[in-house]
């Protein structure tokens, strides 16, 4: 029988949710291995956002006076024309910092570096590994045999798959993608570009045409914003690691875009950061699959339309971490009762906004005018309620305390 003293786990993925889950385990006394495909921490990335449950965990967890060094100055949300006429705002403090913009917003890369450095100080069972990742498994009742693709075997008590929504755990332990993740319609991208002249400091500028929308959110620094497309168009497998094709269907969608979109693609072409998938939902019937067990994207990606997916990684980590300390002895009934409690949250988490791509962009420049006015109606003070409602529906979910 295992104990937390010889309990051995290893974490596939070195993003939120795997350096959380590793962060709590290590925290136990639970020997802990991580492995990274990156050769380095990923820097930057698309801001996330910390809101009730996961925000009490991160308070939990002890990471708030990282993230709140890293804080971005985000000050709300404004909708702009092809002239760059803006027709609706947001500021954050119209929905009590609980709106589309919440109160603590940060960017991915600089959550993960508050994670990372936590680690560093968690203890000495930890064993990080960059520029390696899984390419085969074998289990049985006592553990599982992974094989990596540096050469190496090694034998773990229980891997967590924490590798994103194309899980190289998940295909391994539980069956081909296709059988779990469907398409929602549309793909999303998002880089690093200059920070356009006059730009309004910490606000978030959108701007949609039919089938299409653009926007700039500001970064930490104040020369360089990110750039944020969404498309709804047919799946075109072809598309997957061609970066070639993605840059000519986004140039392609966006060719009539006006505001800022001309500055947007010629800086697409060199951007040191160019991130293109696309958006899709993963349902699993299970969570665990003997001694392996998924976290984050992996397990229940709900696409970056629902704006949970750090919620859900972070919420889940900490469940997950928690179980396994609670009964070390037990894999099989601490891995039921994470499925079990987690499970609550994340059928709320996952659930896309406003009716998903279709309402998001309409097909025809007058669904995208109607658009347009129900934006303006849903930034007035009568629908407040509404979209309070619609932002805290996770609010409730009782965390479990460790």
């Amino acid at each position: 029988m295992s104990t937390t003293r010889t309990l051995h786990v290893l974490v596939s993925g070195g993003g939120i949710a795997g350096n959380a889950v590793a962060l709590q385990l290590l925290r136990a006394g639970i020997r802990t291995t991580v492995v990274e495909r990156a050769p380095e921490p990923r820097p930057g990335g698309q801001a996330v956002d910390l809101r009730g449950p996961s925000r009490e965990v991160a308070g939990r967890m002890g990471l708030m006076p990282g993230i709140r060094k890293y804080q971005l100055d985000e000050r709300g949300m404004a909708y702009v024309d092809e002239n760059g006429r803006e027709f609706a705002r947001m500021p954050a403090e119209m929905f009590d910092g609980k709106g589309p913009i919440a109160e603590i917003e940060i960017t991915r890369g600089d959550l993960n570096q508050v994670l990372l450095t936590e680690l560093a100080t968690a203890g000495r069972e930890l064993d990080y590994r960059y520029g390696d990742w899984i390419e085969g498994l074998e289990q049985d009742d006592a553990g599982v045999v992974v094989g990596f693709a540096s050469g190496a075997t090694e034998r773990f008590d229980l891997l967590i798959g924490a590798d994103g929504v194309h899980s190289a755990t998940r295909r391994l332990a539980f069956g081909p993608e296709e059988q779990f993740a469907t398409y929602l319609g549309g793909y999303t991208s998002f880089f690093t570009i200059p920070t356009p002249a006059g730009a309004e400091p910490g606000w978030f500028k959108m701007h949609s045409v039919p089938r299409a929308a653009v926007g700039i959110r500001p970064d930490a620094e104040p020369a360089t914003s990110k750039a944020i497309i969404t498309m709804r168009t047919a799946a075109d497998p072809a598309l997957r690691r061609d970066v070639a094709a993605q840059h000519e269907l986004i140039r392609t969608m966006l060719a009539e875009a006006g505001w800022e979109t001309p500055a947007v693609l010629s800086a697409m072409a060199t951007t040191p950061d160019f991130y293109f998938d696309e958006l899709a939902r993963i349902d699993m019937p299970s969570l665990t699959a003997g001694r392996v067990s998924l976290l984050g994207d992996a397990g229940f990606c709900g696409s970056p339309m629902t704006g949970m997916g750090t919620a859900m990684a972070i919420v889940g980590a900490y469940v997950l971490a928690g179980e396994i300390a609670a009964t070390p002895d037990d894999l099989a009934g601490a891995l039921a009762r994470y499925e079990t409690v987690v499970t609550p949250f994340l059928a709320k988490a996952k659930e896309l906004p406003g009716g998903g791509i279709k309402m998001m962009l309409p097909n025809s420049r007058l669904g995208t005018k109607m658009a347009h006015a129900s934006m303006k109606l849903m930034t007035s003070r009568l629908f407040k309620p509404l979209i309070m409602k619609m932002m805290t529906d996770t609010d409730d979910y009782t965390l479990p305390t460790y």
